[in-house]
């Protein structure tokens, strides 16, 4: 992310050649190995399920509800708000601090998550401003079937088809990792460029302040009454609630980069939620503990 920084300060334009490859060849690369090295079993596809629903559900919410969609207008504070780091911070956290027994569960969250935004996210971020927000059958479907993610499971079932899943799942590491890399650049060069703007990095405004608050307190808690009505047990919920409480994550600056959409809110929403995670991801294990 440093390397990435003063690239950014330099060449604020490299962060989006960056961007577009990474979205067109990387994130189905992603996709493709979590699903081959991990498999698919019921607690996977449950919290999956949880994450895309749960999303999905805050999403027509928010825009349907007058309350809500003047405080968060746009897509870009809606999806930095739901789209966790799940992939580079939830997953390790939940390996350092729960049994094993519950990877599945925190790898499905994250497949949701990451579903939901490659899915959706180039669909409502390549909608013009002051068009019409109501979604279109046809549009949506040609959305799907384009996008980054649906190409990533596309590529697991040829897979299975031919026999190849544990060859593949192994060797789709390492390209699986240089994505990682080359995201984590283009959120420092994103940074990077904000530093290089006269105004102040942390003057947030409304808008900025709502989306940081939905992520990183709200959308815990929705997954947390969730999970008690699903009668899921301590580690089920503390596995799902920790992966909501993720900071924003960086496939937010990615699609924003990539359709030159709100760049700089996606970025500070990112930087700024990931310095307070460090405080309330604690706080947040601790109160699912007490709450038992």
């Amino acid at each position: 992310m440093i390397f990435g920084f003063f690239i950014g300060k330099r060449k604020p334009k490299l962060s989006e050649t960056i961007a577009l490859p990474l979205i067109k060849y990387g994130i189905p690369l992603s996709v493709m190995g979590l699903l081959l090295k991990e498999g698919i079993d019921l607690d996977l596809i449950k919290t999956a399920l949880i994450a895309f629903l749960s999303i999905g559900f805050l999403i027509i919410l928010i825009n349907y509800l007058p309350i809500l969609k003047t405080r968060l207008p746009n897509y870009s504070l809606q999806l930095a708000g739901l789209i966790g780091n799940t992939s580079f911070l939830g997953i390790p956290i939940a390996l350092a601090i729960l049994p094993t027994s519950t990877i599945n569960l925190t790898i499905g969250f994250d497949l949701g998550t990451t579903l939901f935004a490659w899915i959706f996210g180039p669909f409502f971020l390549q909608k013009k401003t002051g068009s019409n927000t109501k979604l279109y059958f046809k549009e949506l479907l040609k959305a799907i079937v384009n996008s980054p993610a649906s190409r990533g499971i596309l590529g697991v079932l040829m897979a299975y088809l031919f026999g190849l899943e544990k060859i593949l799942g192994d060797y789709l590491w390492i390209p699986a990792r240089i994505v990682i890399v080359l995201a984590i650049v283009v959120v420092g060069t994103r940074l990077g460029i904000i530093t290089n703007s006269n105004t102040k990095f942390l003057n947030l405004n409304k808008g900025i302040k709502y989306s940081i608050i939905l992520k990183l307190f709200i959308f815990p808690l929705f997954i947390f009454i969730f999970s008690k009505i699903l009668g899921s047990n301590l580690n089920e919920t503390s596995a799902v609630v920790l992966q909501a409480g993720t900071p924003s994550a960086v496939s937010t600056i990615l699609m924003a980069e990539a359709y030159k959409t709100n760049q700089r809110i996606a970025a500070t929403i990112l930087f700024t939620t990931t310095l307070i995670s460090i405080i309330t991801i604690p706080i947040l294990a601790n109160l699912i503990i007490f709450s038992q």
